[in-house]
């Protein structure tokens, strides 16, 4: 018999693009699940929280905790206008991804902000969050959590492409087990780079990237980064951005702007297209902001030849806002939401804080 519910699904992701919202039904036949995008929002952080947030990475203990009350209740106001939008009556619950301000999970760190807690009480909804802190705490890396969501909702596919702030994959080996892992940077050096040296948020459609000169040394450089020669599970943070990929980048600085564009894309498209041929996958979907990037798609489509599908907007938008909230239904209902094979933690494990609402 199907089970159907409805839940408010929340992703913040490291480009600072926006918090993303998705109402969604979720449909639980026996353990087999689909899934349907009712409405959705992506509310554009402004200047004052793209700062608070890029910079909640140098802040104090007693300081992160007072952002993460304050960030909670801007998700809160977003949701109470969400919903008073979109007439939405049923709601479940809400599954909340936070942001991520500290990932560091071999030293067993992984803080996403956003008091759930505190959510659940102002709402008076029942809120799943702090889905990472569980699979760190048995070896994992507690990312990527997204690939069990491409298993089980876009089993279609042979692989789930993400190019978010990094780019990530999900696919099933030969013995039908679920890998995945981060693969390279993807929307975030690009977008730095096009806001420093063109003013610009991102380059848009990646038509700035294809104008320029790929720097050959540059590229050798960038494809010698050490990440890229051990396999997976491994992620990639903000961290590891700034202490081996932006110091490569600054040291070619008196290039064009254009050039270090086409070579960051190069760069991406190479490591992406060696994970798909090295995995033999013919059919692959992608989701996130990169794939808009039309100069990155073309460069990946030319060096693998597989059908690349880039689907309609709302699911590139909302893949991961909508994969959490089926993340925590799974958890409200006990069962795995987390695989091991993906994070290489000790065990699959079912993560996510669940608060209730005070009656």
């Amino acid at each position: 018999m199907d089970s159907e519910y409805y839940a408010i699904g929340l992703m913040s992701g490291t480009s600072l693009d926006g918090l993303d919202i998705c109402y969604c039904c979720l449909k639980d036949a026996e353990k087999s699940y689909s899934y349907q995008l009712i409405s959705t929002v992506t509310v554009k952080y402004n200047a004052v929280w793209k700062e608070k947030l890029a910079t909640a990475i140098l802040l104090p203990p007693n300081k992160l905790d007072e952002l993460s009350v304050e960030f909670a209740r801007f998700m809160i106001r977003q949701i109470r206008e969400f919903i008073h939008e979109q007439k939405i009556e049923k709601i479940d619950f809400v599954a909340s991804h936070g942001h991520t301000v500290h990932h560091r999970p071999d030293e067993g760190i992984t803080i996403q902000i956003g008091d759930g807690e505190l959510m659940a009480k102002e709402l008076g909804l029942k809120v799943v969050n702090d889905f990472r802190i569980d699979d760190v705490r048995l070896g994992g890396q507690g990312a990527p959590l997204v690939p069990l969501g491409d298993k089980l909702l876009f089993h279609e596919y042979d692989a789930c492409l993400n190019l978010g702030g990094i780019a990530n994959i999900s696919f099933d080996n030969a013995e039908n087990v679920r890998l995945a892992f981060d693969i390279c940077p993807a929307n975030l050096p690009l977008n730095k780079l096009a806001e420093e040296r063109f003013k610009l948020a991102y380059d848009e459609s990646g038509k700035l990237a294809e104008k320029g000169i790929v720097l050959t040394g540059l590229l050798q450089e960038l494809n010698d980064l050490e990440f890229y020669q051990s396999n997976g599970p491994k992620s990639l943070g903000i961290e590891w951005l700034n202490q081996y990929f932006y110091p490569l980048i600054n040291q070619y600085s008196k290039e064009k702007g254009e050039d270090l564009l086409a070579t960051i894309v190069e760069h991406e498209a190479e490591q992406i297209a060696q994970i798909i041929q090295q995995n033999q996958l013919p059919k692959i979907l992608v989701t996130g902001g990169g794939a808009y990037h039309n100069f990155l798609i073309d460069r990946i489509r030319e060096k693998t030849k597989v059908n690349v599908i880039v689907p309609e907007n709302q699911l590139v938008d909302f893949k991961e806002a909508l994969v959490f909230a089926f993340l925590g239904l799974l958890r409200i209902k006990g069962r795995i939401n987390t695989y091991s094979s993906v994070t290489g933690a000790s065990k699959d494990s079912s993560g996510g804080k669940i608060w209730n609402p005070l009656k």
